[in-house]
């Protein structure tokens, strides 16, 4: 199986306007949640902006306009910590936002790049057979969960 094929699209649908636009993580500093992103997976800012007393901005990957990541950064009260996870099994445990995915050609070369430049990786490449992907699992400098993705043919 090359990747999955969706059932037809419903037009009819009273929510057919909707379409995903991005996923928000919360960070007690966006200047040090930009650096990360920018820094250590070439995301690039496309908008910033303030909000009460928190600092906002839209990132998106190197090479894909039609997903991004909204960093919601400061204010008070400051967020609490992340939960400390400690592998992939131990992430289950939580209920509620566990991570967001990017889809890579290589999952073998793209945590080799990412363990270049300094990414804790949390869960190293395995293949998940049920969905014919390989798959890892790293974390931002908050503890947040960032899955890779590669598509088996």
């Amino acid at each position: 199986m090359a990747d999955f094929i969706p059932p037809a699209n419903n037009a009819n649908s009273p929510f057919a306007d909707m379409k995903g636009h991005h996923v928000a993580v919360r960070t007690p500093d966006l200047a040090s949640a930009l650096a990360f992103y920018v820094e250590k997976l070439d995301f690039r800012v496309v908008a910033t902006w303030d909000y009460a007393d928190e600092k906002l901005a839209y990132i998106a990957p190197a090479n894909d306009d039609r997903f991004y990541v909204e960093i919601l950064g400061g204010g008070e009260p400051a967020p609490t910590d992340v939960r400390p996870y400690t592998d992939l099994a131990d992430s289950l445990k939580y209920r509620g936002y566990h991570h967001f995915c990017l889809n890579v050609d290589s999952v073998e070369q793209t945590v080799a790049k990412l363990r270049a430049r300094g990414v804790t990786i949390v869960t190293e490449p395995f293949v998940l057979p049920a969905i014919s992907r390989k798959l890892a699992f790293f974390c931002d400098p908050f503890g947040n969960l960032i899955e890779l993705a590669e598509v088996l043919v």
